[in-house]
């Protein structure tokens, strides 16, 4: 005989109280249940993301009023979503009645954990904090890091956002920043210095090469006028007079860099054309030393 429904529900709720009562632990006399655990897990999983978008709007609405650039809007803006969370913790355990001392034991769980694997999480996690207040990296800067060009999208808690040339999203953990060496091309400013060699042949007058080329910077967009160009016959090649082109632009990706010198090059190879001075290529003499003279014979390709 299938049992009535309402008993069912009666019994179940009997032992509900009984599982939220049930005791993990005591902490200075106040005792830890599973009902207290899951109650906070369950207002900090909302608070997070509560915490979250207050930040979004106290970035959107306050600082959004001030002149501060994006990096350090977004910057500040992860810092008071940190203090938010904080507060929202305690707030947690101050509503459930649960001690403060409880991070006593949280931390040593956590330092335990750290012996057994987790110190990269933690390094990382400090590395991320060290990185935001201090902003050797910040959101929208053009670095390098080792082979690895790109411009940084996101700085997280643990790992740092990179976007490459070729739009492919890479995580560096966040301490590479402070453990490795790291190229930040906008650092300071986003102006930095490029440059491109050609080689002409022999013969050519080096002094009209030097204007000419100058000229060339200056007939395409992209390289300031000031700092003004610089060329500089750098060497005497095995077959070419080796020339190079300094010239300064505005760095806002590596796609930007490569366009600018792509478009200087060929501006460089129709001006030189146009005045009849030829970009030399490796070429070989070969003397051939015989004791007699050679023996040249012709032959009829047309013959049957």
């Amino acid at each position: 005989m299938s049992r009535d429904p309402w008993v069912w529900q009666a019994d179940v709720l009997g032992w509900f109280p009984e599982v939220c009562n049930f005791k993990i632990f005591e902490v200075d006399g106040s005792p830890i249940t599973l009902g207290k655990i899951i109650v906070g897990a369950a207002l900090l999983f909302a608070g997070y993301f509560a915490c979250r978008r207050l930040a979004r709007l106290i970035s959107n609405r306050v600082l959004s009023r001030f002149e501060i650039e994006e990096s350090l809007k977004y910057t500040l803006e992860t810092i008071i979503f940190y203090i938010l969370m904080v507060i929202l913790t305690l707030f947690i355990l101050r509503l459930l009645n649960v001690p403060i001392t409880i991070f006593t034991v949280v931390g040593g769980a956590l330092a335990i954990g750290v012996g057994f694997g987790s110190q990269a999480v933690v390094s990382n996690f400090i590395s991320g904090l060290i990185v935001m207040i201090e902003r050797p990296v910040r959101v929208g800067d053009f670095v390098q890091v080792g082979d690895l060009l790109g411009t940084v999208r996101h700085i997280g808690a643990r790992s740092t956002q990179i976007v490459s040339a070729d739009n492919t999203n890479i995580l560096i953990p966040n301490s590479v920043f402070l453990e490795s060496t790291v190229i930040n091309w906008t650092l300071s400013d986003d102006v930095v210095r490029r440059a491109v060699n050609v080689g002409v042949a022999y013969g050519s007058p080096t002094r009209e090469v030097e204007k000419l080329l100058i000229q060339a910077v200056n007939q395409i967009n992209g390289p300031l006028k000031h700092p003004a160009p610089l060329v500089y016959f750098v060497d005497f090649g095995d077959n070419t007079l080796n020339f190079r082109v300094h010239f300064w632009i505005h760095q806002n990706g590596p796609l930007d860099m490569r366009q600018v010198e792509s478009d200087l090059r060929h501006q460089i190879n129709q001006i030189l054309s146009e005045h009849k001075i030829s970009i030399a290529f490796p070429q070989r003499d070969v003397h051939l030393d015989t004791a007699s003279p050679l023996q040249i014979q012709l032959l009829n390709s047309r013959a049957p």
